[in-house]
């Protein structure tokens, strides 16, 4: 207790007590040895509550400050992926899958808003062919499968146990997500699908039926007749998508004060592995994206680790098949951003980390339900 009340009460040898009679000798001893008693208590509970979530001791990351580049193995050879830890904790650990594909783990950047105060550690990672990873731009590797194998070789790598592994997915993220539970989920102690849902013919039919719609006739209209036209590099599209598609179903905020996370994440997607995988229009998926056909709604009963499932009421997905899915799995549960878009995170952040958070700690303690 530096400069504390112990400083303030121990005179020097010369000074005097006002009027020698502050009480006896004896009362200022006794009183000399109750604060000793409470500092000594106040050291004691400070160093049995410090949090050693912050503490890098023994980890082989601390030169890099978390990050790892992790090598993978693939059919056309070895390269690395980029993966960022921050925290300790032996018993919360989540790796964060982002969209795209092709995107970044840039826009997840708000997590650490979040996740240090709750002493959760987890793990940006950039998939392969995004920005902070090798790009070796090839297109026989940009599949769901390979993707799948991809996240289980970083599991290893960062040593991610069925005793603290949690796998969160945001929008393709999500579909990995899924996937990797049909695969892998004896690895697992918690699953997160994000703003995603487990059919493309759905999600197209949502985007066309129910989305769409809602623009204004005139907006969408010169819209279909740039799709028909397949004009899609046309600037006119994307000024027509992001003045008017994005705000109000991907980042319900104007587009001049959306953070800079999320700018960065959209300046620095990969087109080629997006439109490949994706395809070119932001209503659903068209031609002959590699995405367009996938449906896993018929296996989601196979999943059976403890799943949260997020949805926003004004996301580019359907809230309601979202909150199905978590009906679907045998131990899910639906959390519902009622002012959230497809980033929800960030534009009904209270809603999305308090119920993020909240599952995780639910499963760790075991009173998941």
């Amino acid at each position: 207790m530096k400069n504390g009340i112990l400083d303030f009460i121990i005179f020097d040898k010369h000074r005097t007590l006002p009027n020698q009679n502050f009480g006896t000798m004896k009362h200022l001893s006794l009183l000399l040895g109750f604060l000793l008693i409470l500092q000594s208590c106040t050291d004691t509970t400070s160093e049995s509550t410090t949090s050693s979530y912050f503490d890098n001791s023994g980890r082989d990351d601390i030169l890099s400050g978390g990050v790892k580049m992790i090598p993978i193995q693939t059919e056309s050879g070895e390269f690395k992926v980029w993966t960022k830890r921050t925290g300790n904790n032996p018993k919360m650990k989540v790796l964060l899958l982002h969209g795209g594909p092709g995107a970044t783990h840039e826009y997840l950047e708000c997590f650490d808003s979040f996740f240090p105060q709750a002493e959760i550690e987890y793990y940006y990672y950039d998939q392969l062919e995004s920005f902070y990873s090798d790009r070796p731009n090839d297109s026989s590797l940009w599949s769901v499968e390979r993707y799948v194998d991809e996240v289980e070789q970083v599991r290893k790598a960062l040593g991610l146990t069925n005793d603290n592994f949690y796998l969160y997915g945001s929008s393709w993220g999500g579909m990995l997500c899924m996937e990797y539970a049909l695969k892998y989920q004896s690895n697992l102690k918690g699953l997160i699908i994000s703003n995603m849902m487990a059919s493309i013919p759905d999600y197209v039919a949502y985007a066309n039926d129910v989305l769409g719609p809602q623009l204004d006739p005139e907006v969408l209209a010169e819209i279909r007749e740039l799709e028909a036209a397949e004009d899609y590099a046309n600037p006119r599209y994307s000024e027509l998508i992001y003045t008017n598609y994005y705000p109000k179903h991907v980042l319900r905020m104007p587009l001049e004060e959306w953070p800079d996370p999320v700018n960065r994440a959209f300046a620095n997607i990969n087109p080629n592995l997006y439109v490949t995988m994706q395809g070119p229009s932001e209503f659903g998926v068209v031609g002959d994206a590699k995405l367009k056909n996938w449906d896993v709604k018929d296996r989601l009963s196979e999943i059976s680790v403890p799943t949260l499932s997020i949805g926003g009421a004004f996301d580019t997905m359907d809230p309601k098949h979202m909150e199905w899915i978590a009906s679907e799995v045998q131990n899910g549960k639906y959390l519902h951003c009622p002012n959230g878009s497809h980033m929800a995170m960030y534009d009904d952040q209270e809603t999305f980390f308090t119920g993020l958070i909240q599952f995780i700690r639910e499963v760790d303690s075991g009173q998941f339900e």
